[in-house]
């Protein structure tokens, strides 16, 4: 007996419950193909037929198509991993950092100053620079001149990261004028950028 099921586009932990469903089926000694879209499936599925006392292997079919094969023998009971299941989300979408004031955190303003501060030159040492970085409110005063973040703010920038300053608040600070790094944004940007990130960062 060979069976063949897709279960690409499932919501974890869906091609474990599938899977389950399709190895009670079995009457006789076969096989079952899982094909999956991640990695995540993969490792579940693979635990899933050890568990059970099953020859497993997996084979890594094309960008994002994955074929789990189990051997199965019939009879044998189906063992749940139970809490070894890990279902991770996939990013899809953009890295955006939120900035929303000139200092980070609440108590006393220098250390906030200081730590946000921190916080953008850490970003210049990451692996991946965020796809974007937002400042509105207070935080429009960072991409402006005078701030001790501008350095760090233009090396994200050659890194390839979009920097968004909301115009209204620039303009309601009276600085629009000073701006050094940057584009200036409307709340209709900063809203579809937020709703179409994959990851948003608020420090």
């Amino acid at each position: 007996m060979e069976k063949i099921i897709n279960c690409k586009g499932m919501a974890c932990p869906l091609p474990v419950i599938t899977a389950k469903k399709a190895l009670a089926e079995f009457a006789e000694d076969g096989i079952l193909t899982v094909l999956v879209d991640n990695d995540s499936a993969v490792g579940n599925l693979t635990r899933l037929g050890e568990h059970s006392g099953f020859a497993v292997t997996s084979e890594k079919k094309g960008n994002a198509e994955y074929a789990v094969i189990m051997q199965v023998k019939a009879g044998k009971p189906v063992e749940d991993a139970g809490e070894e299941y890990v279902c991770s989300v996939p990013q899809h979408g953009e890295t955006v950092v939120v900035i929303s004031s000139n200092q980070m955190g609440t108590g006393e303003e220098a250390l906030g100053k200081k730590l946000i501060g921190a916080f953008i030159f850490a970003l210049t040492n990451q692996d991946k620079a965020p796809d974007k970085m937002i400042f509105y409110n207070s935080g429009a005063f960072l991409t402006t001149e005078g701030s001790p973040a501008i350095k760090d703010l233009k090396a994200l920038e050659e890194s390839g990261t979009i920097i968004m300053t909301c115009g209204t608040c620039l303009d309601y600070y009276g600085i629009k004028d000073r701006l050094q790094v940057g584009i200036i944004s409307n709340m209709y940007d900063i809203v579809e950028t937020q709703i179409k990130a994959g990851l948003i960062i608020r420090p």
